[in-house]
């Protein structure tokens, strides 16, 4: 049997849901690829910002608006910590990482993109990496050109190479399937987009709460996560940028917080980030998510990959027993995720068996249909793993899976 070197009990009793039972079982959480369960730390800040803090920032000279201004501005700098960003101009909060795709999409679409240009996606991206781009091109009279994804589940970077060829204008890829687990290889893939002079955004809300993002070392010029799937509160992300291109993106939404000075005659507008932050945010999100990061800082991002690579390898070797069933995507480097196919069982017919045992897992096209139609399939099983899952809940899964095949073969 493998073994972690975390004390995932005592990761686990600090994530109150995983103390409950579903349908009479104790619950197996394996759909963290659609929301992570939060720990204590982020409940416990979010109540505390209601209980004791709540105002408005940025505006007031009370005591309590001083004291969450410094709150809240302090959660920027954590996330320029944790993504080792140069400075915290570079990080925008948004509502998560479709809201930031959507904002880059539309900001860079209004001024710089050339009409007829081109955008550079991928076969495995999910649909809010693809739809403000697929949007965006065609109110630009341009078009997507699509890098394949091979057998294996990978990019493939022969294609991706020709594809620069046609002198794209930009580049929006996932940093890790939510499908297939992927992870791609985005610092090559950077490297070569910046040798053509062509911007990149990376969607990395798959790869946020699995490992060490540094998006200096990727030379990423946009990064987008969402908090919720990194342990963090819902309706609350970020999109990183440098500088230079924040600088030279026009406004998105405009309003309260975005401004110096207002007359009827002339807006003369903030600085960044705050140029991008229109009206009152989501204060105790942004509070959230800093305690998210901090608490996952605290057991070391490096550990947490360690310990899901494991249970990952432990799954797929246990998975890989049971006869009828393939599993989709088998790249070498993979984070988090593992999609599986049942001979003859339809995904939501093994899911629902599965949540009679108390185990939660995802079913379906998974927001990646373009990809479901590349492997000619309607959905699979997803199995999406947290730090707090165990090898004995991959036993219960594996087992379970096995009275789905007894039941509906």
């Amino acid at each position: 049997m493998i073994r972690s070197a975390l004390d995932i009990g005592r990761i686990r009793a600090q994530f109150p849901i995983l103390q409950r039972t579903v349908n009479a079982k104790p619950l197996v959480y394996f759909d963290s690829g659609a929301t992570s369960q939060k720990p204590d730390a982020v409940i416990n800040a979010m109540n505390e910002y209601y209980r004791l803090r709540n105002a408005n920032i940025h505006r007031g000279v009370h005591t309590l608006s001083q004291e969450i201004t410094a709150l809240y501005e302090s959660a920027r700098d954590t996330v320029r910590d944790h993504l080792n960003a140069t400075n915290s101009r570079e990080i925008i909060f948004t509502a998560g990482t479709t809201a930031s795709v959507n904002m880059v999409a539309d900001t860079f679409g209004k001024e710089i993109f050339p009409s007829g240009g081109s955008v550079v996606v991928s076969e495995m991206e999910h649909h809010s990496n693809i739809l403000p781009w697929q949007k965006m091109v065609k109110e630009k009279k341009g078009k997507l050109l699509v890098i394949p994804v091979t057998e294996r589940g990978e990019m493939d970077m022969n294609v991706y190479e020709q594809l620069l060829e046609k002198s794209p204008s930009f580049v929006a890829v996932t940093h890790v399937s939510n499908t297939l687990g992927t992870v791609n290889p985005l610092k090559e893939m950077i490297r070569m987009a910046h040798a053509k002079n062509i911007p990149v955004l990376v969607d990395g809300a798959q790869a946020v709460p699995h490992m060490k993002v540094d998006v200096r070392d990727l030379d990423a010029d946009f990064y987008c996560f969402s908090a919720h799937k990194a342990y963090g509160p819902t309706g609350v992300g970020v999109l990183y940028g440098k500088e230079a291109w924040l600088e030279k993106l026009p406004n998105y939404q405009v309003g309260g917080g975005t401004i110096k000075t207002v007359s009827f005659e002339r807006t003369e507008y903030a600085e960044l980030p705050l140029r991008f932050e229109a009206g009152t945010p989501n204060i105790e999100g942004g509070i959230g998510m800093k305690a998210a990061l901090d608490w996952m800082n605290g057991i070391g991002c490096m550990a947490i990959e360690a310990h899901e690579q494991e249970l990952m390898e432990y799954a797929t070797q246990q998975l890989e027993k049971l006869p009828g069933i393939r599993i989709l995507g088998n790249a070498p480097q993979k984070a988090g995720v593992i999609s599986l196919i049942m001979e003859g069982i339809h995904p939501y017919d093994a899911g629902m068996i599965l949540d009679k045992l108390g185990i939660a897992v995802r079913t379906g096209h998974h927001c990646t249909q373009p990809l479901m139609s590349r492997f000619g399939i309607q959905g699979t099983v997803r199995i999406s793993f947290g730090v707090y899952n165990t090898f004995s809940e991959v036993d219960a899964l594996v087992e379970g899976l096995g009275k789905v095949q007894k039941m509906l073969s």
